[in-house]
């Protein structure tokens, strides 16, 4: 059995416990505030049993049908946790308000309350301990869901001891007020929980580690010209596109080696990570258009630049450009955005004289699922003809994706690594100009080449 599994076993019998402990001492002394820790150690099993399953899911290897690991079951698991928590909440108040209004809260405050209070109290922070090192050692979400989660069982226990202490001392009320407290801090650690995995489910780039990135692959020498660079994370781990341009006359063996240095400097700047490099051939020296398109990709919330054209008005050069920004920005915000690329690339290239921005939202992700093999086999063999036809040898891989818009091609082809990238970068072209035409089914083709 791994470790992470282990774990969340303990924390699944912890809770079973707690309910039993809890839920008992409530019904003995009357205390709002013991039943709603009993629910809330309810919400705890849930989430134990959530992250045991998640840990399971999360941990499967890539497969054909999910290539990027299964490694967002933990957010989802942390979602789930987090809608649970909203509802017994909003119930633990309910329960709260009715018994401060009504005046009803009669509650025993009797010796063994407060021993089990203090009990729970020792289990809660063991939890948090262990849960909030697994989350470190093993970079989950799920496990740092949990180590939230039993903190604020902690704070909750913490507010019921108080509570039960006041009611002792004659002010019965002071349970209901507890019971109200261990609420409002339940519905706070659901809304962090709800932003957090949201924000990963819906590939929000995760800002410092694309800027760590950015200045690593800046800092590589010999320089290596970054066109574009993507990222997202799922289960503590950061997947990077990065896309760079070399000089069209450097030979294959040059672009991949470039390729492999930017890998290195992602990888070191953001452990973990998975990353893919695309190299193009780029022109000699770096002009106008390129300039201003690395410097709007390093404002932070630039997300895609395209349609840099460069204008001469009257005496003055001016760029324009398209902007794609989050759909979910408000027009203030990604006017903002917009206002920082132009005051960057007016400082970053002083012969441009004025910068015009186009916003635009990014689109959704489609939907896409990968086709089993065998399942496209005349089409599997006409673009195998097309690549053997144009560079003679069969392709390295090949695969499809089924997406809203139809089939898309994903080939590999290997090259002489002494050719050039412009070479290899026109056979690219051609193989996909030959499978757009013959085959109108197959809407977009990625060619990667390789030494």
């Amino acid at each position: 059995m791994s470790p992470q599994r282990r774990i969340a076993l303990v924390s699944v019998g912890a809770a079973l416990v707690l309910i039993a402990v809890k839920l008992a001492t409530g019904l003995a002394t009357g205390s709002l505030g013991f039943l709603s820790e009993a629910a809330h150690s309810g919400t705890d099993l849930v989430a134990a049993l959530l992250t045991l399953f998640a840990v399971g899911v999360a941990g499967r290897p890539a497969d054909p049908g999910h290539p990027y690991g299964h490694g967002k079951a933990e957010h989802l698991s942390a979602l789930a946790e987090a809608s649970i928590l909203v509802v017994i909440s909003l119930f633990i108040a309910y329960a709260a308000v009715r018994r401060l209004v009504e005046g009803t809260a009669e509650v025993d405050a009797t010796w063994y309350a407060f021993l089990v209070i203090g009990v729970v109290i020792a289990i809660d922070a063991s939890r948090t301990a262990v849960s909030r090192q697994a989350a470190r050692r093993y970079r989950s979400p799920a496990f740092g869901a949990s180590a939230l989660h039993f903190g604020s069982d902690l704070a909750g226990s913490t507010a019921v001891l108080v509570g039960l202490l006041v009611a002792r001392a004659g002010y019965p009320e002071g349970d209901s007020v507890a019971a109200l407290f261990v609420a409002v801090l339940v519905l706070g650690a659901a809304g962090r929980l709800i932003r957090q995995n949201v924000d990963v489910l819906m590939d929000r780039a995760p800002v410092d580690e694309v800027e760590a990135a950015r200045r690593a692959i800046e800092g590589l020498d010999p320089n290596v010209r970054l066109l574009r660079l993507r990222m997202r994370r799922a289960a503590g781990r950061h997947f990077a596109d990065v896309v760079i341009g070399v000089p069209p006359g450097a030979a294959v063996g040059q672009g991949h080696a470039a390729a492999d240095a930017v890998e290195e400097a992602v990888e070191r700047a953001v452990p973990g990570s998975d990353v893919v490099v695309h190299v193009e051939p780029a022109e000699a020296g770096a002009g106008l258009p390129e300039r201003a398109l690395a410097a709007a990709l390093r404002v932070p919330g630039v997300r895609e630049v395209h349609n840099v054209a460069v204008l001469g008005v009257g005496d003055g050069t001016e760029v324009s450009l398209h902007l794609k920004l989050p759909g979910s920005l408000t027009l203030a915000e990604a006017h903002d955005v917009a206002t920082l690329v132009e005051r960057e690339i007016l400082a970053v290239v002083p012969e441009i004289d004025a910068v015009q921005t186009h916003l635009e939202p990014l689109a959704e992700p489609a939907a896409v699922h990968t086709v089993p093999d065998g399942a496209l086999e005349s089409e599997s063999a006409a673009v195998r003809e097309i690549v053997r036809a144009t560079t003679g040898s069969e392709p390295r891989e090949l695969r499809f994706l089924s997406t809203e818009r139809g089939l898309v091609a994903f080939l590999t082809l290997a090259m002489a690594p002494e050719g050039a990238l412009a070479e290899a970068h026109a056979r690219a072209s051609e193989i996909e100009e030959r499978i757009r035409r013959d085959h109108p089914e197959i809407v977009d083709v990625i060619v990667h080449t390789e030494p």
